[in-house]
């Protein structure tokens, strides 16, 4: 209970910029934090340094992480698991994942896919992943077999909708509202490795080349006429419908161009009324210059122009604009066994990426080769990542990708 306590204590005088405030004892004012992380940009997660101890707090599902590092005297004798509360011993020195919309690029980013153990499926849009799977570096766990996830010093889940153990551990990059606050979710699971200065320079360079884009983007947009129209759409169960998810939208406006008008957005179209169809032919018709079709199907490699025709149910499209430009697009790029998107992993990580292809899509030169959005007005066809891409060893780091930007 006195150890509860004093953590306690600690953590309330612990500030949001990551150190410990000013105005208590000078033993404590004293000590010298090494390596942290300091929130930028995310708003879902914040991180706290003591002296033997770290605490990330999750503002998604509002747990607490107590991290303690492996050579205190705190280490040997303090854990928590409860429904707020849990506590790890850190470095980790292993973890596995719930590969269920988990991006395992944050730690390929990071360099510690050496110390990833476990996995529950091969469902990874990860080439050097997929090559630790096959070498048998890394061991499927099955999810029917919960209790075998004990042996890891963490599990890691983006899926939270699901009984957690004492070792199970959120990463929810996905709830930010913007590219950057997704990717700056590096410095998360980076506490938990004492990998804070890779987690920073990763972040850094994401940031600093994706506010260079941003720019150019912006005089692109300036020099032309006008703003290109993008519209993300997305056709289920007989009805399309135009997605308002907060970070596509940054994307648009981030690559110089426009988002559909918002009243448009509130509005579904049911294909099987002739009034709904005729209304969305004319938005389609007389608005849109660009668009994202992200509909779900069981078959991408098969997803063409022919099937977004078939379900917009349409023969002559000579008015629309992103037909006759040949700028319909969809994520789905890079895939892996036909069922796992990259634009699910690595885009999230290297939002740098995603914003030059959605700039290439509205400023086209034909020179550039997108990595998560494919033409299919252009007849363009997916990537299967497979293990034999993977160009470097597992266990090293891997580089972000650093894109030209000249202003």
């Amino acid at each position: 209970m006195l150890q509860y306590i004093f953590f306690f204590f600690l953590f309330l005088l612990v500030g949001g910029r990551g150190r410990l405030q000013t105005g208590v004892s000078a033993d404590i004012e004293s000590v010298k934090v090494g390596n942290i992380s300091k929130v930028e940009d995310a708003v879902y997660f914040h991180v706290y340094y003591g002296q033997t101890f770290k605490v990330i707090k999750n503002g998604v599902d509002g747990k607490s992480y107590l991290l303690i590092q492996d050579n205190s005297r705190m280490a040997a004798r303090t854990k928590y698991c409860t429904a707020r509360i849990k506590s790890f011993v850190i470095p980790l020195s292993n973890y596995s994942v719930d590969t269920e919309y988990f991006p395992v690029s944050f730690f390929e980013l990071l360099g510690s896919v050496g110390n990833l153990k476990g996995m529950t499926s091969e469902s990874v849009a990860s080439e050097c992943v997929l090559k630790s799977y096959e070498q048998g570096e890394i061991h499927i766990i099955s999810k029917s077999e919960p209790q075998l996830l004990h042996q890891f010093s963490a599990h890691f889940i983006s899926n939270t909708d699901q009984p957690q153990a004492c070792n199970f551990a959120s990463f929810l990059p996905s709830e930010e509202d913007t590219p950057l606050q997704r990717a700056e979710w590096i410095k998360y699971l980076g506490v938990f490795s004492n990998l804070e200065v890779r987690a920073n320079a990763v972040y850094d360079a994401v940031k600093e080349n994706y506010m260079c884009l941003t720019k150019v983007a912006a005089n692109k947009s300036a020099a032309a006429s006008f703003k290109p129209i993008v519209a993300w759409m997305n056709y289920n169960d007989g009805v399309w419908s135009f997605t308002k998810d907060t970070y596509k939208l940054k994307y648009v406006e981030d690559a110089g161009g426009e988002n559909v008008d918002a009243s448009i957005n509130k509005i579904t179209y049911n294909i099987s009324n002739p009034d709904d169809l005729d209304e969305l032919h004319a938005i389609l018709c007389s608005t849109v210059d660009v668009v994202i079709d992200e509909s779900y199907t069981s078959d991408p490699v098969g997803y063409n122009v022919s099937t977004f025709l078939q379900t917009i149910n349409v023969e002559e499209y000579s008015c629309f604009t992103f037909l006759t430009n040949k700028s319909l697009w969809r994520y789905d790029k890079r895939i892996q066994n036909s069922t796992t998107i990259d634009w699910f992993d690595g885009a999230i990580s290297q939002p740098q990426l995603v914003l030059a292809d959605l700039v290439e899509a509205l400023f086209p030169t034909g020179s550039y080769t997108t990595t998560y959005l494919r033409n299919l007005a252009k007849e363009e066809g997916v990537i299967n990542i497979k293990s034999e891409m993977c160009d470097r060893d597992s266990s090293t780091a891997m580089e972000p990708t650093i894109l030209a930007c000249q202003l």
